[in-house]
């Protein structure tokens, strides 16, 4: 196997830190799935998630990124492991989260003034 396919030869790097530059002018810095809001002091947390799975699909239009944080992530590319342990469906791109619309936080504060 290729050094590529595991993200640790020099050129794989290179590329990376070229989408992920990009995604992050294109994007605002809110994880997709939780909505978890990064500033540059903790934008390392935020990463790149090609919605196909296809590292080498990059179009400069960034349809297919998005900005996930490294827990949602992880839980991402979870559901494939998942599927070839239990005999899952799973589809490319397709989620069975709906994105974070609650903010608990939100009226923090008036309720702070209580």
């Amino acid at each position: 196997m290729s050094s590529d396919r595991f993200g640790t030869s020099a050129h794989y790097k290179q590329q990376e830190k070229g989408y992920r530059d990009r995604a992050l002018k294109l994007f605002p810095w809110v994880c997709g799935r939780c909505a978890r809001e990064f500033e540059y002091s903790n934008i390392k947390e935020l990463t790149v998630h090609h919605i196909d799975h296809d590292h080498t699909n990059n179009p400069n239009d960034g349809s297919n990124w998005e900005l996930l944080c490294i827990y949602c992530h992880d839980n991402e590319h979870a559901k494939y492991t998942e599927h070839a342990q239990y005999q899952t469906e799973i589809k490319a791109g397709e989620t069975n989260q709906d994105t974070a619309t609650y903010n608990p936080f939100a009226d923090l504060k008036s309720m702070l003034k209580k």
